[in-house]
């Protein structure tokens, strides 16, 4: 949005006639000040929708049907059970919410259709020029700060996946109150955001499949799960010898230094479901490793977000970049799959573990959940399922497959193959094209990771891959994956960190070089655009859908995702060359 548009849009927001009661009519004397009752709602409330930035925007934001008395006594009495009550009623509690949920009309981005493309691909020397630049960026970052963050961004509107229905899911499904308090609020705003001139202020247009991180409010910090993928990203500009000699050592320097971050102060301890324990990674270590300031630190407190616990993600991720970065460490000799294996979906038996089930149109049979329960049992956000956090699970142990005697143990294999089988029928569907199908990524995502996922189980003999996928799903995800990144993602207008995923996804499935060119002048076109914060600007890598949808990326992570798919299609181009 230009100034005159953010100006006008402001002002639409400041002045509109209001047509009922609004947000802070309805929760003000409930939660502004309450004497009693559960002190995180009101905390909640104050800091993330009553405060002074908000409060101009949404106070002539009215919803006409809470004219009606008898509906607004409902809204609010659900908020005082939710404030009051020992243990709430959740359903109960979150109807009256979910009933005006149902009413906002809330799509994910359509983007335009793609012009005619180049005919050729812009020139070698134009994509090592931003190779250089994005492995540059991220090696003086580290240097910097000794590590390389991410960013979080609130975006008030939520996610467009989640409605009434999910909204109840979740309520019931999160076990965690704070997080419940936050769900429930953050969605009761969702309805006057949506209905209200401000919502073109709050979450703009924008252009591609991955959102912006624009929001000016940004929570930087540092987790195992970005170090994972940082250490993939300078592993590839080192393999690029694009890197000078200097650059090179420093990238082997902060790549050892992240394996450490990821194995050392993010290791937890857990119990597996038969009672083993084992090492595993969480995704935000404890103070002070995550790097939050001391104003964040209060803030995510005060947002309900105070436990972490460990997650089959980030533990996967960082395991099989660890083994790339070829550290050794006793962590990694562990049976991983046996652990995993305690939270696998299978013949129904482990089904309850997915007690937040928003994706339920999915058959889970086979795929993993995603969150470990600690040593004292706590998951504070119940479990889901995400179809990209399986395909990480089964990198990591196509990395890892003689360490963990996988072909050598009937039950590994079995439970191997079941994660295969279950991809297989996400792409038998069509469902990993869905942005339903996924909690934390989007399908462009799943299509790079994909990309991974088949180039780690390309690098296996032939006799591995026969027994692992004896009836060539991989040859059949791949043709799926390749037609939607060919027909459907480049050929719509991408913004920089689509056309990366694009290329991650071509170049690890040795697609045809011709169809790299789109996403290339993408990138090459857009080179700068981060300004002084980096080569590009900071877009979506992933997002969580609860309690609003929180959008994590930022400048460092494009430039990690640009250089790895800049580093393919650079070699993909030299190879067809001759």
């Amino acid at each position: 949005m230009g100034f005159h548009d953010i100006a006008g849009t402001a002002y639409r927001a400041l002045t509109a006639r209001k047509d009922g009661p609004s947000l802070y009519d309805v929760c003000d004397p409930l939660l502004l000040k309450p004497a009693k009752g559960d002190p995180h709602l009101a905390r909640f409330y104050r800091t993330a929708l009553g405060n002074a930035a908000l409060r101009p925007l949404l106070r002539r934001s009215g919803l006409v049907e809470l004219n009606d008395g008898e509906r607004l006594q409902g809204l609010r009495d659900a908020l005082i059970r939710a404030r009051d009550d020992e243990a709430p009623d959740w359903e109960a509690i979150g109807a009256p919410v979910a009933a005006l949920l149902d009413t906002i009309d809330v799509q994910h981005p359509v983007p335009r259709q793609a012009g005619p493309s180049e005919a050729a691909p812009p020139k070698l020397s134009e994509i090592e020029q931003v190779i250089r630049a994005c492995g540059t960026h991220l090696l003086r970052i580290f240097q910097r700060d000794g590590f390389i963050p991410a960013y979080a961004a609130f975006n008030l509107m939520g996610d467009p996946d989640l409605g009434g229905r999910e909204l109840l899911m979740a309520l019931t499904g999160l076990n965690a109150r704070g997080y419940k308090n936050s769900t429930l609020l953050f969605n009761l705003a969702r309805v006057f955001i949506a209905r209200s001139p401000a919502r073109d202020l709050i979450n703009p247009a924008w252009t591609g499949f991955a959102e912006p991180v624009w929001q000016p409010m940004q929570v930087r910090h540092r987790s195992a799960y970005y170090d994972a993928f940082y250490i993939e990203s300078l592993l590839s500009f080192i393999e690029t010898g694009l890197a000078s000699a200097d650059q090179a050592s420093a990238a082997r320097r902060a790549i050892t230094a992240m394996a450490g971050f990821c194995l050392g102060a993010s290791r937890e301890r857990v119990s597996a479901h038969d009672g083993q324990s084992f090492d595993v990674v969480t995704a935000i270590a404890p103070h002070p490793h995550p790097r939050f300031s001391r104003f964040f630190a209060e803030i995510k407190q005060n947002l309900g977000f105070g436990l972490y616990v460990p997650d089959c993600d980030t533990t996967a991720c960082a395991l099989s970049a660890v083994a790339q970065a070829e550290v050794s460490d006793p962590m990694l000799d562990q049976p991983l799959p046996d652990f995993y294996a305690g939270y696998q979906v299978k013949n129904g038996a482990n089904a309850p573990r997915v007690t937040v089930p928003i994706n339920d149109h999915l058959d889970y049979e086979g795929g993993i959940v995603t969150w470990i329960d600690n040593i004292n049992g706590d998951r504070p956000y119940g479990n889901d399922l995400d179809p990209t956090l399986n395909l990480d699970v089964l990198e990591a142990s196509f990395r890892n497959l003689s360490r963990w005697k996988i072909l050598e143990t009937p039950e590994r294999l079995d439970w191997l193959r079941g994660i295969v089988e279950f991809q297989k029928r996400l792409a038998a569907s069509g469902a990993f094209a869905e942005p339903r199908s996924h909690i934390y990524y989007l399908p462009e995502l799943y299509c790079a990771y994909f990309g991974r996922c088949y180039a780690a189980f390309a690098g296996l003999p032939k006799e591995a891959q026969r027994a692992i996928d004896p009836d060539g799903a991989f040859a059949f995800i791949r043709k799926q994956v390749l037609a939607y990144v060919q027909d459907f993602l480049t050929a719509h207008e991408m913004n920089v960190f689509d056309a990366a995923l694009a290329l991650i996804a071509l170049g690890h499935l040795e697609a045809d070089v011709s169809s790299f060119t789109p996403a290339l002048h993408c990138i090459v076109r857009h080179f700068g655009e981060g300004g002084r914060r980096g080569p590009f600007k900071a877009y979506e890598w992933n997002k969580m859908k609860t309690p609003t949808r929180i959008v994590v990326g930022g400048p460092e992570a494009t430039s990690a995702f640009v250089l790895m798919g800049l580093s393919l299609a650079r070699k993909a181009l030299k190879r067809a060359k001759g």
